[in-house]
Formats: structure tokens, sequence, C-alpha cells
């Protein structure tokens, strides 16, 4: 990267947390990571990160929630056998506090290898530690995972708070139904040749009027905690916070090795083409700042028709101080999305009902597309509690014929 495009990427990262109040105007949609990289999806799909979340708790605003989604497309009939944490994975939450490009604390969490029944949770291990000003494990507790099962009715998420020297930390880790909405064969018809997604259609925004959501009627895996914002530290003034959401686990022979990650919505499923996805996998935020992949995040936008001004705002949000999913802790939050208190709304962090892909589909345009994909609101609907994720999609009883699958 040039010295005069680093220059302009940084300074655009300001104008991108100026703008959230115009981005939080544009029609609504979702993002995701699904799927992203060949070797995620082939070799190791429990280490394939799906979604990032990170908001205030709408509740409680001094409380900060973060979670991950993992392993989409479970079907209702297969929740026993693929809701299961892979016991040889780390799922780690990298939070940077300082304003730079590398995290400041770290989440792990580890599953029990024993899995003595269909019904029988595992048990989740969370360490918490520091890296700076030297490295110190802050806390480490154990807690049940919430079992799936086969009946009509969606299990009750299983809710662990534990004491910590920072006060309560809450932990959720099970099977929801996935929130994300998006119109994948759509999307592809629409880009076209331009991302070799499908050579035989040109670049058609009416394909993205299907009305179709591609994840609808399937469930994936979510880790979420939630936490008094004291865990974070001393945060010296600077109240925007960011999460990478990782998977680490054995590559080629050598343990912890990052697979996978997730910060902002669609950076690597759209903006990375196809022969470097598994290299941004386990690339870091440090990789992102220093320019490694700036100039593919550029061709790309370039070959979709994005004019200068979308390229600087979405190659910020990507390569300026790394891709992490980044929200402001001084601006409230009273809901989980789906229009309510826009201040809050993506890029301001992510909440579960917040949809990124129409305001990103809408900058990638140059503001031509603002009806987004029109899959229409996801079809389980929230919970207002913490974990917040909506309950799962069950076996149907005998005479049901619609799985609401939509491909």
């Amino acid at each position: 990267m040039s010295a005069c495009t680093n220059r302009l990427l940084k300074s655009t990262l300001a104008a991108v947390m100026a703008g959230i109040t115009f981005l939080a105007g544009l029609p609504p949609t979702m993002a995701a990571d699904h799927g992203d990289g060949p070797f995620v999806s082939g070799s190791v799909p429990n280490a394939d990160t799906g979604d990032a979340f990170l908001f205030l708790d709408p509740n409680d605003n001094t409380r900060l929630v973060i979670a991950m989604t993992l392993q989409g497309f479970i079907p209702a009939g297969e929740a026993v056998n693929f809701s299961v944490f892979d016991p040889l994975l780390t799922y780690r939450f990298e939070l940077e506090t300082t304003g730079d490009a590398r995290p400041d604390r770290f989440i792990d969490v580890t599953f029990s290898r024993k899995v003595t029944s269909g019904v029988t949770p595992q048990t989740a291990t969370i360490t918490i530690r520091r890296e700076r000003p030297k490295v110190r494990r802050l806390a480490r507790f154990r807690a049940p995972t919430t079992p799936s099962n086969l009946s009509a009715t969606s299990p009750a998420p299983v809710v662990t708070p534990v004491t910590t020297r920072f006060g309560v930390v809450d932990f959720f880790a099970g099977e929801v139904d996935d929130t994300f909405t998006f119109d994948i064969p759509g999307f592809a018809r629409f880009v076209g040749p331009a991302l070799d997604t499908d050579p035989n259609t040109n670049p058609n925004p009416a394909m993205l009027q299907r009305g179709r959501d591609t994840f609808a009627g399937y469930n994936n895996l979510a880790i979420a905690l939630r936490f008094p914002l004291s865990l974070l530290g001393n945060l010296r003034g600077n109240n925007i916070v960011g999460l990478n959401a990782t998977t680490r686990g054995f590559l080629r022979g050598r343990p912890d090795r990052q697979l996978d990650r997730s910060g902002n919505p669609a950076v690597n499923v759209a903006l990375i083409p196809f022969p470097r996805k598994d290299e941004h996998n386990r690339a870091t935020t440090e990789d992102d700042a220093n320019g490694r992949f700036t100039n593919s995040i550029v061709a790309t936008l370039t070959a979709l028709g994005t004019l200068q001004p979308g390229i600087d705002l979405l190659a910020s949000l990507a390569v300026t101080n790394g891709d992490f999913l980044r929200v402001n802790l001084g601006i409230p939050n009273t809901g989980l999305g789906g229009g309510d208190n826009a201040g809050a709304a993506f890029p301001n962090g992510r909440r579960l009902g917040d949809d990124v892909i129409d305001t990103i589909l809408n900058v990638v345009s140059n503001g031509g597309i603002t009806t987004g994909t029109s899959t229409g609101p996801n079809e389980q609907p929230l919970r207002d509690v913490f974990p917040f994720f909506p309950p799962t999609h069950q076996p149907f009883v005998p005479g049901t014929l619609d799985d609401r699958t939509r491909n």
C-alpha cells in the first residue's frame, strides 16, 4: 500500500464513525461470513464463523454483549448430531480497546470432549486474559452448553451467570436460529462475472428481488457473553471498542493456528477474491492495517463499479486499524435493530436485528440500489433478554408441509 493510499485510508476512519448517522438512514439488511473460505468449509466446518455481534445490552447499557455464530445450515432434523462444539478448537473473542490494530483483551472458549448423549450438555471453559501492559489471566470459569433436541419445542437457553472481579459475566453456548437473511443466488446473479460467481449472467440488480432467504429454516451454533464494561480495562477516554471473532486449531500439524475470523460483515465473503480467502482468514488485524489486502479489496470494488467515496468508506472498515467490528460505547442502545435507535446501528457495532447487506449494497452501487435483497424479516422472533438469539427451528409435527427453507 502506497504512503498516499495509507494516509487516505487512515483519514477515513473518523469519517466512518462520523458517517454512522448517514449509513443508519440507508435501507436495512444483514451480512455474514458463512462458508467464506474453502478450507474451513471443507475440512473443519465447525471452525467456520458466521457472524460477529457487538452491542450494548439494550436492557442495561453498562453491560456489553459479544457473540459469534458458527457452522451454518444445520437442518432441524439433524440438531442432535450437528450441534456439537468441536473440543479440538479454541473459539476466541479478540477485543481492541486502545484505537489501534492490535487486540488487548482475549476471551478463549473451549469445550469438553465427552458427549455422552444428544441431551447431555458439553462443558465450556472460558478464560479471560489481557495482553497489555503484560500478559495476565483475569478470570476463568466453566459453564454448560444448551443441549439440542428433536422435539417440537425449542429448548430454553441455558444462561450461566458467574461472579468475577469485574462483576457478573453471563455465558451462553448452543444452537440457535440463524439470524442472517440473504439471497445468495440472487446476489451471485447480480454481481455475475465481476466476481466470477456466475459467469453466465451479467450484473443485474433485478436478480436481488427474488425475495428468497437462503438461510431461512436453518440453525447454527452460537457463543455469547455479556459482561460489565469494566472488563475492558481502562479505556483512557477511548469509547470505541473493537471485536474480532476467531477460531483456532490444528493447521498443517501445528496447534493453535487461526483458521477463520469475522469482524465487519461481508469483508471476506464479498470483498476478498476467492484465491485469497484462506489467506485472509488466517491473517491478523495488524496484517489488515499494514495493507496486506488493500489492493484486492479495492480491485473488487472497482470491478463492481464503486466510485472512490464508497471505496474509501468500505476499505477503511476492513483496513484502517484492522478489520474489527467497532462500537461506540457513548451511543446509547435501546433495541436489537430493525429500525429502532438508528444511531446504534451498523457500522456502530452490530446487533442481531441490524441489517447490513443492503447498506453495503447501497454504498457499493453508489446509491443506485435502495431496495436491497428483499428477503424479508427473520422468520423467528428475537428474544428480549440475553442471549437475545431466536429459538431454533424444530422438526415439525406430522402434516406440516412447509419447512421454511427458501433457495
